[in-house]
């Protein structure tokens, strides 16, 4: 066995992997009956657990399996506590339980897992972690000649899409009400015509893409050098996400393979091999604030007087005002604040060495150009915000998906097939329109525009044209990699993607 280098390059195990493939099922017999059924039986004892223990081990595999896929140096963080496995959760589909902790031991045991012990030093420490798994070389060979493939592994049903965590950013149980049935049931049907549509980057051999550390982390916790994003079906599924033990308190949607790329990249996603176009709210936040006092924001709230950093290039002046307003409007004080502006910035940043003193400078510039924000900062705003803009998306969700039409949310920015733009454009004002009482501005991912950079009617035609030209005279050629993903979703949803027949 190997031992696992950088526990931190992890992720939590899903526990609703799911496959009825018989090449699964007789790949989990062969581990039961060869290495853990006998073990189990002798050491368990009391009530058996409403999933078997060769289903649980079947989930187990399952994740490890496409955990493996994903990277294989990138383990799964598990809990070897018996309390943590609560069978009549909303968040437990499978009733995965206690059982599971015999099972994981009993793998380690035969060599078939890469273990590293998790680690406790009280209530809130830094070094606090769960055990981390991840297949061991031998488990690796059997996957490299199954036969079956990661299109092959689904999700349980009725896995919970509506999520409300506590203060400890755990998800807890909650009572449905009728207003959690209604956003169930809205996304639930989003999230089918999502996995009824196919969404790709034609380019792309192999539906990976290897992202840069510097982009916001994601499941890797941002620790390592780059992160591989698996585009498809398995990673197309959104959840809703309140906090704070409140359905008042963010509310965003989570979980679209789309929300983990840079804008380049998105600009390249076709849905059912049409070129698609991504608009966003400009300054959605900051928008939403001036709003709430009755205002119209009708310039660029980053752009700062040039006096104040005139040894600064204006641009990178715009980009240290735009991160610090940002992180101001979440932070719940000043010094927090300028501490976490701070540690956004990599190693040699200019952000990286700015001074309190300087920070203060920056700040009086940014209320200066814009007064309104000064009882919104250092408040803890962002939550309550993001609250109301997801009641946004919410309402764009709802309208594409009643008219079958897919739209891709990345929390303040939307894609559709370019076709669709000019009603995105309506949707997206009327919706901002009821949530805030004003429509908000917009703004399109064109190269070359910079943010808040007025476009016309005329630019974005020519753009819409251009990106249908593109795919259609095979400027953006599709790969032989492409065709076949493009083939097997036709074959597995009975659609037809033209013109690939």
């Amino acid at each position: 066995m190997s031992e696992i280098t950088n526990p931190r390059y992890s992720r939590p195990i899903d526990v609703h992997r799911w496959s009825d493939h018989p090449e699964v099922k007789d790949l989990v017999d062969r581990i039961w009956d060869g290495f853990l059924g006998e073990a189990i039986n002798e050491k368990v004892r009391g009530p058996k657990p409403r999933m078997g223990f060769r289903k649980q081990l079947r989930v187990v595999i399952l994740d490890l399996y496409v955990a493996w896929l994903d990277d294989p140096e990138l383990s799964i963080g598990v809990s070897m506590s018996v309390n943590a496995w609560d069978t009549n959760s909303r968040y437990n589909a499978l009733h995965i339980s206690k059982k599971i902790v015999p099972i994981i031991k009993e793998l380690d045991k035969a060599g078939l897992i890469d273990l590293a012990k998790g680690s406790y030093g009280g209530a809130g420490a830094n070094g606090n972690r769960t055990t981390r798994i991840r297949a061991s070389e031998k488990l690796q060979s059997w996957f490299a000649t199954a036969k079956f493939d990661r299109e092959d592994v689904s999700r349980a049903e009725g896995e919970e899409i509506i999520v409300l965590k506590g203060d400890n950013n755990k998800p807890i149980e909650y009572e449905d009400t009728p207003e959690t049935n209604r956003w169930r049931e809205e996304l639930q049907a989003y999230n089918d015509l999502i996995a009824n549509s196919f969404i790709d980057i034609p380019s792309l051999q192999e539906p990976i893409l290897e992202i840069s550390k510097e982009l916001p982390p994601g499941v890797t916790g941002g620790i390592d050098e780059v992160r591989r994003i698996r585009l498809g079906d398995a990673n197309n599924r959104t959840r809703r996400i309140f906090s704070r033990g409140s359905w008042d308190m963010h509310g965003r949607f989570y979980g679209g393979w789309w929300q983990q790329i840079d804008s380049d990249w998105r600009s390249r996603i076709t849905i059912d091999n049409e070129p698609t176009i991504e608009a966003d709210f400009e300054g959605m936040h900051v928008a939403m604030i001036y709003a709430e006092e009755g205002l119209e924001l009708g310039h660029d709230p980053y752009m700062v007087d040039g006096k104040t950093f005139a040894d600064l290039p204006r641009k990178l002046a715009r980009k240290l005002a735009k991160r610090l307003v940002l992180t101001a409007i979440n932070a719940k004080e000043k010094s927090s604040a300028y501490k976490a502006f701070r540690e956004s910035f990599s190693a040699g940043d200019l952000g990286k060495s700015f001074s309190n003193e300087k920070l203060d400078l920056l700040l009086y510039a940014i209320l200066d150009r814009n007064p309104c924000l000064g009882d919104y900062l250092f408040s803890d705003q962002g939550i309550r915000l993001m609250r109301k803009d997801s009641e946004i998306t919410s309402l764009i969700h709802n309208h594409f998906t009643e008219n079958g039409i897919p739209v891709l949310s990345v929390h303040d920015s939307y894609l559709v097939d370019c076709r669709h733009v000019g009603e995105l454009r309506q949707v997206m004002r009327d919706a901002s329109e009821e949530v805030t009482g004003r429509p908000l501005r917009l703004s399109y991912n064109i190269p070359g525009r910079e943010e808040f950079e007025d476009v016309d009617e005329q630019l974005l035609t020519k753009h819409v044209h251009d990106l249908r030209w593109a795919v259609y005279e095979n400027e953006q050629t599709a790969c032989e990699g492409y065709v076949r993903r493009v083939l097997r979703f036709q074959e597995r949803t009975g659609r037809v993607i033209g013109p690939f027949v």
